[in-house]
C-alpha cells in the first residue's frame, strides 16, 4: 500500500484515507428511476456501514468515500420527467439504424444511471447529444458514422 493513503490520527492510530470520487461538472439530471437507484445505493451503503467493525479501516474508508459521493449526487439530483412527444430529449428511448442497418435501442438518462450494455446512455454522451432535438427520419453523424433515427418513445 502506498504511504500516500495512510495518515496518522492523534494517538498514532493509522487509517485508510481514500480520495473522493470525482463528481461530474455537468448538471445532475436524473430520471425518477435514477433517483430511486441513488436512494437504494445510499440505503445499501448505510446498512453496510452499520455492519462494519470499527477495526476494518479499509472497508470503512471505502464506504465513507462512497457515502460522500452518493450523498452529493442525491443532493444535486434534478429529476427530469419524461416529456411526451416525438422529439428526442432526456428520458427518450430512441431506436437508431447504424451504418450497415444494425438497429440499436437506447434510453437517454443521467450519468450515474447510464449503462450502454443495458441500453442506457448518459445525456452528455456524444451520441445522446447528437440525437437530442431530432426526430424519427433524421440522420446524425457521430465519430464519422451515420445513424438514422427510426423511432422515438
Amino acid at each position: 500500500m502506498s504511504i500516500a493513503f495512510v495518515r496518522e490520527r492523534e494517538g498514532g492510530e493509522a487509517f485508510e484515507d481514500l480520495p473522493d470520487r470525482p463528481v461530474s461538472p455537468h448538471p445532475n439530471f436524473v430520471t425518477p428511476e435514477g433517483l430511486a437507484l441513488i436512494d437504494a445505493e445510499l440505503d445499501r451503503l448505510h446498512t453496510e456501514h452499520a455492519g462494519l467493525s470499527p477495526d476494518d479501516k479499509a472497508s470503512l474508508a471505502r464506504v465513507n468515500r462512497d457515502l460522500r459521493y452518493w450523498t452529493a449526487r442525491r443532493n444535486s439530483a434534478q429529476v427530469v420527467e419524461q416529456a411526451p412527444g416525438d422529439v428526442v430529449h432526456f428520458g427518450s428511448t430512441v431506436t437508431i439504424a447504424r451504418d450497415g442497418g444494425a438497429e440499436q435501442i437506447f434510453r437517454i438518462v443521467g450519468e450515474d444511471e447510464a449503462d450502454p450494455a443495458r441500453g442506457t446512455i448518459a445525456y452528455v454522451a456524444p451520441l445522446a447529444r447528437a440525437l437530442t432535438g431530432k426526430q424519427a427520419g433524421d440522420t446524425v453523424t457521430v465519430a464519422g458514422h451515420d445513424s438514422e433515427i427510426i423511432a422515438v418513445r
